[in-house]
């Protein structure tokens, strides 16, 4: 008879949940931001359980918009540029920030997701900073950043599309562990899927990848970057970033964006509303917005945002 923490620490990750087990400890116990507080205080973690009815109750710490910002000496001027002032950007505490998050994972919890932009944009130290922190036994999606070449110093220029992906896609695919337009991974009976919706659309491929796990008959958490749009989720949203002001309970800015095109594009559309009705859907997890928000999707399904992890937020999700 084991106890639930040591089952899953002696599950294996095999390419999808990183299990805690194997996380190295990377804290600094004398932290470079606030050095005389405890050793975690600066984290600012959230709280959720998702009742599933699952035998063995297990916990995952819900991670997004990690955005780091390395570049090696040897790489090009634009590197240079980017690395110089998005580190600026992003306060220059994002690594110091995920390994705070990973070393509190490690003690309190199962499993780590993350849900995209862990990276600002592709570089040589990027990509070996991915290898470093996630290894082989990751689950995860990608973030719109992943694709990102030099970002507005990008040629070509960013086309929010296929075949804009198309030119980096084998190369991102070589650094991350799992499958990036679809992976699924089943975790005492829950099956978790990631989906790259990093432009705001899926694919017709993604379409029918997402129906043959459905098929299995297990329930699913969603982990994707780009949230689907609700009302609560969009208002929040517009008031971070778009100097809404005050917004009234009932006013709903018109979506722009990310959301006008899940509102545009036929298969997006239709597949979100095929998933406002499939029962087996249980939660969704995204980021991209940088803002801890939730909402109800569906009848059976809520979704989470969690805001920047470079901010030292993450969200802690108890499945039972």
């Amino acid at each position: 008879m084991i106890d639930r923490r040591t089952f899953f620490k002696r599950m294996t990750a095999a390419g999808a949940l990183i299990a805690t087990s194997q996380l190295p400890v990377l804290a600094d116990d004398n932290p470079a931001v606030f050095p005389k507080r405890g050793r975690f205080e600066r984290l600012s973690l959230s709280y959720a359980t998702v009742e599933i009815g699952i035998e063995k109750p297990f916990s995952v710490l819900h991670l997004s918009d990690t955005h780091l910002t390395a570049a090696y000496d040897h790489e090009n001027e634009k590197k240079q540029q980017l690395h110089n002032n998005r580190t600026t950007t992003f306060g220059g505490r994002q690594e110091e920030a995920l390994g705070d998050a990973l070393a509190w994972a490690k003690e309190h919890v199962d499993y780590v997701v993350h849900t995209g932009d862990l990276i600002d944009w592709q570089s040589e130290a990027n990509f070996d900073l991915v290898k470093k922190y996630f290894g082989d036994g990751v689950i995860g999606s990608l973030g719109n950043h992943e694709y990102s070449t030099d970002m507005w110093l990008s040629d070509p220029k960013e086309e929010k599309n296929e075949k804009y992906k198309n030119n980096t896609r084998e190369t991102i695919q070589s650094v991350y562990p799992f499958n990036t337009t679809l992976f699924s991974q089943v975790v005492n009976g829950v099956n978790f899927v990631t989906l790259d919706d990093v432009y705001g659309y899926v694919t017709k491929t993604q379409v029918k990848l997402f129906k043959a796990e459905v098929a299995k008959g297990l329930p699913i958490v969603l982990c994707m970057h780009v949230p689907f749009h609700t009302d609560n989720i969009w208002r929040a949203t517009c008031r971070f970033w778009k100097d809404k002001g005050k917004l009234t309970y009932r006013e709903v800015p018109e979506p722009t964006g990310d959301y006008k095109r899940q509102r545009k594009d036929p298969v997006t559309r239709k597949f979100i509303k095929y998933l406002k009705s499939e029962p087996l859907l249980r939660c969704i997890l995204a980021g991209h917005e940088h803002i801890t928000v939730e909402d109800q999707f569906s009848p059976t399904c809520r979704e989470y945002l969690v805001a920047g992890n470079f901010l030292f937020h993450g969200r802690e999700i108890l499945f039972v």
